[in-house]
Order: C-alpha cells, then sequence, then structure tokens
C-alpha cells in the first residue's frame, strides 16, 4: 500500500530535522533548522499531491514497449556518454549521470568540465568526521547539479582488502563501521542537493586485477561483517538513490546478475525503494540481470536493448519486472526533484568549495611520525629550506573519479605563504639525487614529498615508483632536519622510516595542495588526522599474502583471510604494523579518564536486547587547541567455531577541544554492535560471554578499558 503524500512528506521533514541535529556544527545548526521547519510547512501544505510513487506508475503506463527498453539503458555519442535520454511526450528528462567520489568528475557531456578537486576519499576517512563527510557529499553534490547531472556514482565504499588496490584513493578504508558512517554522512550530503547519489560498487569490487573476470570465493561470515555493512547503512540509514553493481564475480555469479545480492539481500532483505545500475560493461546477460534485479545497463544497450524486448516478448522476461525497473528509477528522480525542477547549469563557487576542501585536506592529513616534536617548523627559526620532489599539486588518483581542478595550489606557494620573505626556500625535483642531497646539506630543514599515481584499471606495487626510496635515504643522511611528506593513494612501504624524525601522509590532498600541507608544517593548523587504514612492514605481513588470495590463481581469489582483514589481521597474528589502524599524532597531547559502562551485565532473552551506555571523558593535555578522534573498540568472546578478532571499531568521535578543556563522550552500543553472523541460522546472532570494552587513540593505543558480561537465557543476575 502507497505511504498517505501527507506522511511521506512529514517523513522527509523528520529526516531532514535529524540530519541537522546530526550532522551540522553549532555555527549552523540553528541555520538548518530553521530550514527544515519551513521544509516542514512546505510539504505539509503539497499534502494533496500525488505521490513519487503514483506519479511514477502513471507514468510507466502510458509507455510503449520500445520506449520502455530505451529507458533501461544509457546512450553514447561523439557528445553524449552517462546519460539516458528523455522522453519529452511524457515529461521524462534525460538522466544526466557524472563520476564523483572525489568531486564532480566525468558528466554526460563530453568533454569532463573542470570542478573543485576536493582531497581524495581516502583523505576524508582519515578525517574521521561525520560532519566534514556530510559537507565533501553536499559540495559534490552540488556542483554536479550545476554542471547538469542528476545523478552522482559515489560514494565509493569498498573495502580495503589489499593496499596494492588501485582504488583505495577512492574508498574509506579497511574497516565497515567507520566505511559505513561516513557513507551515510556523505549520501545525506548528495541527496541534501537535489540530486541522487548511487552507492558503488556493489560488492567485492576489491582489486583492479582481472576485475572484469575475477571470480571472489568469499564466506558468508565475511561478506556480512565485513563487505556487506556499510552498503547496508547506505541503504538503511542513508537511503541512497540507487547503488551501482560491480564487476567482479562473487562466489560463482557476476555481481549484475547475482540474484542473491540484489534481488534476496539489497531490494528484499534491506529494502532498497531506489534501482540498481551496473558499472560501464559490467553487464553480461540480458534475461539473467534482469530477473536479478539489475535496472539500468550502462552505458549502452547491448543487453538491455534489442535482447531484452525480445526476452519480453519472447516471455522469458514478465513486463511486470520491466515496470519495476522504471518506477524504481522515476520514483527516485521524482523525489529528487529532477522531474520537477529542470537542471540549469550554473557557475560554480569556486573559493567558497576551495575553502571547505581546504579544511578536509587540513583535517585528513596525518602526522605519522615527529620524533623529538621537529615539527611544527617555525619561520622565526629558519633561513633555508629545501623542498624537494615533484613541483605540482596532487589533485587526485586518476581513471574514472578524476576531477579536472578549477585551480590549483602548489606546494612551494603554500609553503612561501607560510614561510615569509625572510625565509629562502630553494626547490629540486628529486631527479638528480646527488644534487638534492647536497641542497639539503645546505638548508635549515629539508622537506621531501614522495608521490604516487594510483589510478583505476591498475593494481600498484607497495613500494614508492622510481628512484623515491633512495632520494629519501640520500636527503635524510644529508640533513638529520628532514621530514618526509607522504602524496599517496594507499598505504606504502617505508625501508628509510627510521632515518627520518617526521613523516606526514598528505594522501592527495586536492586543488588547496599546497597550502593544506603548509598549513599543517608550519602549525597553522593541529593535525588530527587518523589512518583508516593499516600500513604494513612488508608484503608478507598482509592479510592476503598468497598468491591464492590476491591477485588469485586462474582467475579465482580466494578470501581465505576471513573477517580478518586489516588491523583484526594484525592483531590476531600479534603482528607490529609499520603504523597501526587509527594512528595519527598532534602537536598536543590528550589524556582519557573516568570510563563508565552500563549495565556491567545483561542477560539475553528474545525481548531483552544489548543496549550498552559507554562514557568516558578527553581532555587535552597539552598546550595548543586541537581535535582528537576517540576511538571505540569491542573485543568479542572467541571460539574455534566462530574466531574473533581481539578488537573490532563499534563507535568514535572528533573532539576539538582548547589547552585544558574536557570533552565528555558518551556512546550508546545497540544489539548489531555485539552481533557476529551466524552461518548455521544465516543471521546475526549475539553470543555470551565476556566483551572487552576498550577506548583509546587509536587500535594499538589504548587507554581506558573494562569488561561486561553477556549471559545467556536461563541465568539469572
Amino acid at each position: 500500500m502507497a505511504q498517505h503524500p501527507e506522511s511521506q512528506h512529514l517523513a522527509l521533514a523528520r529526516h531532514c530535522f535529524a540530519m541537522a541535529d546530526r550532522y551540522a556544527r553549532p555555527s549552523l545548526r540553528a541555520f538548518r533548522l530553521a530550514a527544515c521547519a519551513l521544509l516542514a510547512l512546505l510539504l505539509t501544505s503539497l499534502g494533496h499531491a500525488q505521490t513519487a510513487d503514483e506519479r511514477a506508475r502513471k507514468i510507466v503506463s502510458r509507455m510503449t514497449l520500445d520506449e520502455k527498453i530505451e529507458q533501461l539503458h544509457g546512450f553514447r555519442d561523439a557528445t553524449h556518454n552517462r546519460i539516458v535520454l528523455g522522453i519529452p511526450r511524457l515529461g521524462i528528462p534525460d538522466l544526466c549521470i557524472t563520476n564523483g567520489p572525489a568531486g564532480a568528475g566525468p558528466g554526460g557531456i563530453k568533454p569532463p568540465r573542470p570542478a573543485t578537486a576536493l582531497p581524495a576519499p581516502i583523505a576524508l576517512a582519515s578525517t574521521w568526521d561525520r560532519d566534514l563527510a556530510m559537507e565533501y557529499g553536499a559540495v559534490a553534490g552540488s556542483e554536479s547539479r550545476d554542471l547538469g547531472n542528476s545523478l552522482l556514482e559515489a560514494p565509493t565504499i569498498n573495502i580495503m582488502r589489499v593496499p596494492q588496490n588501485g582504488r583505495t584513493f577512492e574508498g574509506y578504508g579497511e574497516d565497515p563501521f567507520l566505511t559505513g558512517q561516513l557513507a551515510v554522512a556523505f549520501i545525506d550530503g548528495v541527496q541534501s542537493r537535489g540530486i541522487m547519489a548511487d552507492v558503488k560498487h556493489y560488492v567485492a569490487n576489491n582489486q583492479e586485477t582481472d576485475r572484469s573476470a575475477v571470480d571472489e570465493e568469499i564466506s558468508e561470515r565475511a561478506l556480512r561483517e565485513i563487505y556487506l555493512p556499510a552498503f547496508e547503512d547506505s541503504v538503511k540509514l542513508g537511503h541512497s538513490a540507487s547503488v551501482m553493481c560491480a564487476y567482479p564475480k562473487v562466489n560463482g555469479a557476476f555481481n549484475c546478475e547475482n540474484v542473491g545480492l540484489l534481488d534476496t539481500i539489497l531490494k528484499k532483505e534491506w529494502g532498497l525503494a531506489g534501482f540498481v545500475t551496473s558499472d560501464f560493461g559490467a553487464v553480461h546477460s540480458t534475461v539473467e540481470s534482469a530477473l536479478a534485479g539489475l535496472d539500468l545497463e550502462m552505458p549502452t544497450g547491448k543487453y538491455f536493448g534489442e535482447a531484452l524486448k525480445a526476452a519480453v516478448e519472447g516471455g522469458k522476461v514478465p513486463m511486470s519486472v520491466i515496470d519495476d525497473k522504471l518506477i524504481r528509477r522515476y520514483r527516485a528522480m521524482i523525489q529528487s526533484g529532477v522531474f520537477d525542477h529542470p537542471l540549469t547549469p550554473k557557475p560554480l563557487p569556486a573559493r567558497e568549495h576551495g575553502a571547505i576542501a581546504l579544511r578536509i585536506a587540513e583535517d585528513g592529513i596525518v602526522l605519522l611520525k615527529n620524533s623529538g616534536g621537529i615539527l611544527p617548523l617555525k619561520a622565526s627559526q629558519l633561513k633555508r629550506i629545501a623542498l624537494i620532489g615533484p613541483a605540482k599539486a596532487s589533485t587526485g588518483g586518476g581513471g574514472s573519479s578524476h576531477v579536472v581542478p578549477l585551480y590549483t595550489v602548489d606546494p612551494l606557494d603554500g609553503l612561501r605563504s607560510r614561510a615569509g620573505s625572510q625565509v629562502t626556500i630553494e626547490t629540486n625535483d628529486g631527479a638528480d639525487i646527488p644534487a638534492a642531497a647536497a641542497l639539503a646539506h645546505s638548508a635549515d630543514f629539508a622537506i621531501v614529498l614522495v608521490v604516487d599515481q594510483d589510478r583505476e584499471g591498475h593494481d600498484q606495487s607497495l613500494s614508492l615508483p622510481g628512484n623515491q626510496d633512495e632520494l629519501v635515504r640520500a636527503v635524510a643522511t644529508a640533513n638529520p632536519r628532514t621530514v618526509v611528506v607522504l602524496k599517496t593513494g594507499s598505504a606504502v612501504l617505508m625501508p628509510w622510516a627510521e632515518l627520518v624524525p617526521a613523516i606526514v601522509e598528505a594522501w592527495y590532498p586536492g586543488e588547496e595542495d599546497g597550502n593544506a600541507v603548509a598549513a599543517i608544517l608550519f602549525g597553522e593548523v593541529n593535525p588530527s588526522g587518523k589512518l583508516p587504514i593499516t600500513f604494513p612492514r612488508s608484503p608478507e605481513d598482509l592479510p592476503a599474502s598468497k598468491p591464492e588470495q590476491y591477485p588469485g590463481v586462474d582467475k579465482v581469489a580466494h578470501y581465505s583471510e576471513g573477517v580478518f582483514v586489516g588491523y583484526r589481521h594484525y592483531d590476531a597474528a600479534k603482528k607490529d604494523p609499520l603504523f597501526p589502524f587509527g594512528h595519527g599524532l598532534s602537536y598536543t597531547t590528550f589524556g582519557y579518564a573516568n570510563l563508565q559502562v552500563s549495565p556491567e551485565r545483561l542477560l539475553l532473552s528474545a525481548n531483552a536486547k544489548p543496549n550498552v551506555q559507554i562514557e568516558f571523558d578527553v581532555v587535552n593535555s597539552g598546550r595548543v587547541s586541537g581535535a582528537e578522534v576517540a576511538q571505540l573498540y569491542i573485543g568479542m568472546p572467541s571460539s574455534d567455531a566462530v574466531p574473533q578478532p581481539p578488537k573490532q571499531l563499534k563507535e568514535f568521535k572528533k573532539v576539538r577541544l582548547e589547552p585544558g578543556r574536557k570533552a565528555y563522550v558518551q556512546f550508546a552500543l545497540n544489539q548489531r554492535a555485539f552481533s557476529y553472523w551466524d552461518t548455521t541460522v544465516h543471521d546475526w546472532k549475539v553470543a555470551p560471554g565476556t566483551y572487552s570494552i576498550l577506548v583509546g587513540s587509536s587500535s594499538r593505543d589504548v587507554r581506558l578499558s573494562t569488561q561486561i558480561q553477556i549471559a545467556p537465557p536461563g541465568e539469572s543476575h
């Protein structure tokens, strides 16, 4: 039964209030709440209008079979690429699509137009900040719409199973909870701007090697606990308008024709109200894909064109299945406003959005090492700086997510603006190592920029490309006051880590590269980024270190590590990473105290479900303002039958504190936080036993801990 229009409108208004309260910074919350109140009044006044579902069904009822088929696939020619052409006689507008994990990338009209080159999504993940994720999504969404698009292919939320994956920079790291939380905030930001999100790539698009053919053998438990949760959050909490099915096979079936993943889990179990698009060229069948739940083939109609029409006429695909695909898409387009508000290209607010990009880049930079407090730099104590490495800004990775920047700030320009005219900055591109070392030797301080260029369609080595490792060794030997600034899309090996006193991971900082890095180096901004991925000491330490695991043998990749991905693996194997998940230093210090957990003992029953309150204090015990990410992990009861990692991230909060000030942090954990996937009943289950509650500054820096007991049914308190 269709939801009454007034209820639908009020539900949307309530969602607006919730998002304003959840994500808005204090300075913006009042404004956003007022805007939501106005929205509530407006939507209530529209209570007697047709629902989006009713409108969509009426449109579909008037369509011919040829028109329906034309609407189930994309169109491509010399000037169009990511587009489904509309039908003017029915008032159906074009569906213009743009790529967008890192901002408004290639769209439906060629060639790509400039937009704000936001920091790489892995840098956003390093902020551990839901507010910033929503702002990131809002910038990407508004610019995509202002460039004439109605659907944004983002966010990319595939879990980083292997750091060699060429698209690690497009995602949010190795942990499903962190990824899901940031994805929901990003989607809220995108869809608040009247544009549809397209969360991707569903599911387990975890390597570029053989991505179109590899069969990933993944256990049911690993799928449910590691690779599916962020998609589940995106659908259930983020209400993403669409989902993109991925290239690979999962357990023998291609994603875009995988009935278990698309129809059973995505649409029936999770209740996706929107539609499923294919990755470009990820479709391999007509009837199987249509019946499994694929709703739109991109970029053309190889399988969903004449072949689909013949399948309908031959009775192999019911008309009701075709109609459902169209109703899903039109309903989402109507709800987003695409039908009623024609897309009108507008100039982009370059400086306003550039300021947001800068703030995200600054918050995402991770201070990995700072021996002796060599950072931040003080211009008053410097005369000469040697800046060694590439001269251009690192605006992003390669492939379909690449954004043509509106402008760029190069490293030298950013440093000069902070160092002032009294400090001489001399440059060397690093190609001539002896010359670079000589320059470093003559300077007060040396900054070495090392880079990679990760890209779609290609996995990479964990080693820095070219002679950059040798360059770092030579410079660090020539000048003991050396900082290495990494601009990478994933974890890299650092055989020189012990030689340099300071290491900064800046990722791909986007168009404001030079300003963001300089602000951190000179202490204008106190670093607060935390790693969303583990940095290994060697390739042998990786969870998937055998060829049969990655990249696979005979195009089959065995996910034999199960749930032991990322820090879960390092903790269980008792291996020390180079830098652990959640790690990130600051120019100040933070203390943790007063951990309280309530209740300390729970009894499992049909009616009583775990609901645990966790409270503690975080204090800035240093001398400068800063931000800390308080991280909450749970250690679950482990057994031979169901082995558990020593800890799993279940909550986090970024707190910003002046020196001496204290923040009271409170978390509420529900039943899901204590659950594992039981493969015997194919559902989530809470095991009785002792659970560790771990609070700290990283996965390897636990400051507070306690335990709670969950007793089985029938046991008294």
